[in-house]
C-alpha cells in the first residue's frame, strides 16, 4: 500500500531551471567541471550541484558563481554539475522522474563499485569521470534538496570532523549525524571524507523542497559560508545578498537506524515531511507489510520521510535521537 493524494500531489515548481549548457566544456577535461587555481597554497574546495537531476537549487548556486566569475584568493576552487544527463530529462509534468537515469548517483561512492568494470550505468560512468578531481578535493560541499517540504538540514556524516565543520558553518539549524544508506555510499562519505584520521572533510546540505524558492536562498547562503570558512575567498568576492542571518542555535540529531521498505507495502501514519518529533517511545509512525513501525525511544525525530521513491530496499525514513 502506498500513500494516496493529496499527499502525493506534486509540489509547485517555483524556480526556473537554468540552462547549464554554456558551462558544458569546463576546463578540466571533464564536462561540466570547472577548477580555478589561485597559484597560492590553500585547500582545494569543491561546490557540487546536481548529484540528483531534479535538485535544482544547487545548479542555480553553481551557475551563479560561474557567471559571477568567482576566483579563489588561495588554494583551488572546483564548481561542478554532477548528474547532467538526469537534469536534461527534467519534465515539470513529472518532476520526480529525473532524480537519476539508471541508478542513484549518490549510492555508488566506494572504490570497489567504481573499480568494478562489470558494472555499468549512466551514473557510474559520470562518477568515474569525476573521480580524479574528487580525489584531490580537501573540502566538499554537496548541495541537495528534499522530496518533501521541510526545514533545511546539514548531513554531517557519522564523524566528529563533520559535526565540527557543520557547527563552523553555523547554518542550517539541524545537523543530522548518520552512517548513510544501506543501498550504497554517498559522495560525502567517499574515501578520505569518511576517514576520521584524514583532514579532508565533506558536508551535504538539504536546502529545502526541490522546487521551492527558499531552497535557492539556503543553497546560496551555505555555499557562501562554506567558501568563507575555507578561507579561499573574502565576503566582498561573493555575489551580493547571498548571506542570510544565522539561526539562533543549532541542534544535533543522531540517526540510530533507517527504516527500509521491504516491498511496496509501506505507509506512514501521518503526512510527515521531516523533523517531526515524538515524545513517547512506541508511537506508531507507519506500517511495513502490515506490521507497525514504532519509535524506539522518547523524543524520536523523523529524518526526511518520503515514499516518493518507494521500492523494495529504499530507506523511507531515518530515526534520530537528539543530542543531550
Amino acid at each position: 500500500m502506498t500513500q494516496s493524494p493529496p499527499f502525493f500531489d506534486a509540489y509547485p515548481v517555483e524556480v526556473g531551471f537554468p540552462d547549464i549548457r554554456p558551462h558544458a566544456e569546463g576546463n578540466t577535461g571533464i564536462a561540466y567541471v570547472h577548477t580555478f587555481d589561485s597559484g597560492l597554497p590553500g585547500p582545494h574546495v569543491m561546490i557540487n550541484a546536481l548529484t540528483h537531476g531534479n535538485e535544482v537549487c544547487g545548479a542555480i548556486a553553481v551557475s551563479g558563481l560561474l557567471e559571477h566569475g568567482l576566483r579563489p584568493r588561495l588554494g583551488r576552487l572546483t564548481l561542478a554539475f554532477a548528474n547532467v544527463d538526469a537534469y536534461a530529462r527534467f519534465d515539470a509534468a513529472r518532476p520526480d522522474a529525473s532524480r537519476f537515469v539508471d541508478q542513484d548517483f549518490n549510492r555508488v561512492w566506494t572504490a570497489a563499485v567504481l573499480d568494478d568494470t562489470t558494472q555499468d550505468s549512466s551514473e557510474l560512468r559520470r562518477a568515474r569521470a569525476m573521480r580524479p578531481v574528487i580525489d584531490t578535493v580537501d573540502l566538499l560541499l554537496d548541495l541537495h534538496s528534499m522530496h518533501e517540504k521541510s526545514r533545511p538540514l546539514i548531513v554531517s556524516g557519522p564523524l566528529d570532523k563533520g559535526i565540527a565543520l557543520s557547527k563552523a558553518l553555523g547554518a542550517p539549524a539541524d545537523i543530522i549525524v548518520d552512517e548513510g544508506h544501506p543501498e550504497g555510499r554517498r559522495m560525502r562519505d567517499y574515501a578520505d571524507f569518511g576517514d576520521p584520521a584524514s583532514p579532508r572533510n565533506a558536508l551535504l546540505v538539504e536546502c529545502g523542497q526541490h522546487w521551492e524558492a527558499g531552497a535557492v536562498d539556503v543553497a546560496r547562503d551555505c555555499t557562501a559560508r562554506f567558501l568563507l570558512n575555507a578561507g579561499i575567498v573574502e565576503a566582498a568576492d561573493l555575489p551580493a545578498g547571498w548571506l542570510r542571518p544565522l539561526p539562533a542555535a543549532q541542534r544535533v540529531v543522531r540517526v540510530t537506524e533507517p527504516v527500509v521498505a521491504a516491498s511496496m507495502d509501506f505507509r506512514f501514519a501521518g503526512a510527515y515531511t521531516g523533523l517531526e518529533t515524538f515524545a513517547e517511545a512506541g508511537t506508531v509512525i507507519g506500517w511495513r507489510d502490515g506490521q507497525p513501525v514504532t519509535t524506539p525511544y522518547p523524543n524520536c525525530v523523523l529524518v526526511m520521510p518520503s515514499l516518493r521513491q518507494l521500492r523494495p530496499g529504499v530507506t523511507v525514513v531515518r530515526l534520530g535521537r537528539l543530542d543531550s
